[in-house]
This record gives structure tokens, sequence and C-alpha cells, in this order.
């Protein structure tokens, strides 16, 4: 029989080195709880976990411990306000990647525009677009059959009309947008940082020597897709903005800008495709 309460499960996880948030969430999953619930972790600290909710409890949290991410274990992850379905066929979606969609809510109008997501992974970008702005035409690609299986779960989960096909970039795009963005991969091959990733698909992660083959790609065939002054929005890594600004600037962008994540890197660059003179 379980004599192990809330509480000491929470500092169990603790001292095993988990953030005490993730901890929260780990045991409100394991006690079949919401996310929200966490105000019912301190008023029932005191409560004996039931058997099966303990075994549960630490299945999970070895996972965690030994680099899961907690989005794959839970199976859920919010991003932009919504919730999604996740799991190792796609990438966890990252905080940091609401920038990217900010600055498209930003860069256009509220009336309609065709927009484009490449590489939509979980499909988070281009659900956030379609539940903010419901009068734009949002496209989603992605080259994993996978990752499309669960973008298109996700969409028809929340009801959004994104409109998803599988292909490479953007040779399999139809017609002109308004804008295209992408969270692409743009991780240098070797990098240490993979190492802690590995759970995630690789090749949604790394591109190239540099990490930029995949930018580079977008960028030289973006212009036959976007509407004159369309805008071409890419995220990157913390130290490539000045790379990506100079591919842009080389294809023909103009108005050329770089965003800052919600920690104060570097993480967007985007710019016009023909865009006419400002007033």
């Amino acid at each position: 029989m379980s004599t192990t309460t809330l509480a000491h499960a929470l500092a169990q996880a603790q001292a095993g080195g988990l953030h005490r948030l993730d901890a929260q969430l780990l045991l409100l999953h394991a006690s079949g709880r919401s996310p929200q619930e966490r105000a019912w972790l301190i008023a029932h600290d005191t409560d004996v976990l039931p058997s099966d909710a303990l075994v549960l409890w630490e299945a999970v949290l070895e996972r965690r411990l030994r680099g899961e991410p907690l989005a794959y274990i839970t199976g859920h992850k919010a991003f932009y306000g919504l919730d999604l379905l996740v799991d190792a066929r796609v990438l966890d979606p990252r905080a940091d990647t609401e920038t990217l969609v900010d600055w498209a809510l930003q860069a256009l109008p509220a009336a309609p525009q065709r927009v484009l997501d490449l590489g939509t992974g979980s499909g988070a970008v281009a659900l956030a677009l379609q539940y903010e702005r419901r009068l734009w035409e949002v496209h989603a690609l992605d080259h994993s059959a996978d990752a499309l299986a669960v973008a298109q779960a996700n969409a028809q989960r929340l009801k959004l009309p994104v409109q998803f096909a599988q292909g490479d970039w953007l040779h399999s795009a139809q017609g002109r947008f308004h804008a295209i963005v992408s969270n692409p991969p743009y991780v240098a091959e070797g990098d240490p940082h993979l190492d802690a990733l590995h759970h995630e698909p690789a090749m949604a992660l790394s591109s190239g020597a540099d990490g930029l083959d995949a930018i580079r790609t977008i960028i030289a065939s973006a212009q036959q897709h976007l509407h004159p002054g369309g805008w071409l929005l890419l995220e990157h890594g913390f130290e490539q903005a000045q790379a990506v600004c100079a591919l842009l600037a080389q294809a023909g962008f103009s108005h050329l800008e770089s965003r800052l994540d919600l920690a104060g890197i570097t993480r967007c660059s985007g710019g016009r495709w023909n865009a006419p003179p400002q007033a």
C-alpha cells in the first residue's frame, strides 16, 4: 500500500534535480489532474498517492530525469494560448517561437491574407495564426508525414481550418502568399547542444555544417511564392541573425530587421520582397 504523500513526491523530484514547476506538472499528470490545478497540490499536500498513481508517477519521473521533454510525457504543450497535442514525432514547441507568431500578426493586416508556415511540425505556428486571424487563409507544409498527422489532429481538435500539405520546403507550395513564416532546423551538425535534444526528431533540429542549409533553401526560393511586399520571417539560432540578414539582403529582400525572444535573445529575422518605397 502506498504511503507516499504529494509533498514527499514533490520533494523526491526536486532532490533529483527537477525544477519545481516540472515536478508539479508531472505530479498532476500522474494524479489525473489538469495542469491548471497546481493549487490543488498545495491544498492536498498530505494526501497519499493511490498505488496506481504512484506507479505512474515513478515511471514519468524517471523519464523526465532522463531528459525526455515534459510535453512528450504528458502529451500536451501550451503554445500561444492553445493546448496542443505533441509527441516524439514533432519538436516540443518552445515559447520563444511565439516571437515568430507575434511578428506575423503585427506585420500583416487583420483583413484576408494568404500565409504559409514551412516545416509546421505540431502545427503550432500555423494554428496560432489561424486562431488569432480567422479571416486569413493559412497553409502549412512539412516533409514528415508523421509530423503532419500530429498537426492535422491538432487542427481538427481545435476546429481550425489550416490547410496542410506534404512537401520539401517551398517545392510543393502553390501560388503566392502575403507572408511565409518558418521555424526551420538551424542547429549546426555536431553542435554539443544536440546531445540534450536527443529525444526530439533530429531532422527538425540540425541543418548542415553551420545550421543554415534549410534557411538558405527557403530564402533562395521564397521570392517565387511571395506577393510584392510580402514578408519572409524566419526563426534562427542566437548567433545567426547577422548571417540570416545577409542572406536575405543578397536575395533582394529589404526592410530587414530582427526580433528578440522572451529572454532578450535575437531569435527571428526577416524582410520584405520587392517592398514598395516607404512614404
